[in-house]
């Protein structure tokens, strides 16, 4: 069964925010709203300091915590793996803002743009239902339905693949199928050592965190 995840190689990511302004762009969120977010770290002691750019956003958990708290069953996973909300049914009651570990929801009340009236982006994109309800990223959805459709690859072709993957300019970002062993995303999992975020919490994420390579045994 397909499962979709996405990568972060943390060797390669330089922190420039292009992807969250990507996903800005492609989902006209308002300002203070950040699906795809770049944490800017500092580790270790003096004089061996290093530091760390960490893309976070929603993980689509195999068991999201979101989902459980749920009053009116807005928010659903659906069997590829991929965690959505039903702003029909969403009350705005943000129980799932104070379930997610990762930070990752976010509710809007009032309409709000970056320089104060809407941009043509911004009035393409706007959408009422995202008023008064629970909001975070959705794996770019859209463009994944949409692209399979036309018998596309997700993680191969841009049309079908998130925003944020597609403008990573160090190519720090990747995205494809987890349960598909040829899949980019399974191999990159298979030869690296690798992570995710709070997984003491048993929230199985989608998304994963590259950091080394795996030494093999000569």
């Amino acid at each position: 069964m397909t499962r979709w995840a996405m990568i972060a190689d943390l060797r390669r990511c330089v922190g420039c925010q292009t992807c969250t302004a990507a996903c800005r762009h492609a989902n006209a969120t308002p300002p203070g709203v950040q699906w795809r977010r770049v944490l800017d770290m500092e580790v270790g002691e003096y004089p061996e300091v290093k530091r760390a750019f960490v893309p976070v956003g929603c993980m689509h958990c195999a068991d999201p915590p979101c989902m459980h708290v749920c009053p009116t069953t807005a928010t659903k996973k659906r069997p590829d793996g991929v965690v959505t909300i039903d702003y029909d049914l969403c009350i705005g009651c943000a129980y799932c803002a104070v379930a997610c570990p990762y930070q990752a929801r976010y509710k809007t009340d009032v309409a709000a743009y970056a320089y104060g009236e809407a941009t043509e982006a911004e009035e393409k994109r706007f959408d009422a239902r995202r008023l008064g309800v629970a909001t975070k990223c959705t794996f770019c959805v859209d463009r994944i339905d949409s692209g399979l459709e036309k018998g596309l690859k997700p993680g191969v072709d841009p049309e079908a693949t998130p925003a944020c993957v597609n403008s990573c300019i160090a190519k720090a970002l990747h995205f494809g199928d987890a349960e598909d062993p040829a899949s980019n995303v399974a191999q990159l999992l298979a030869e690296n050592q690798h992570f995710r975020m709070h997984e003491e919490l048993g929230t199985e994420p989608g998304f994963y965190y590259l950091w080394d390579k795996i030494v093999r045994p000569a």
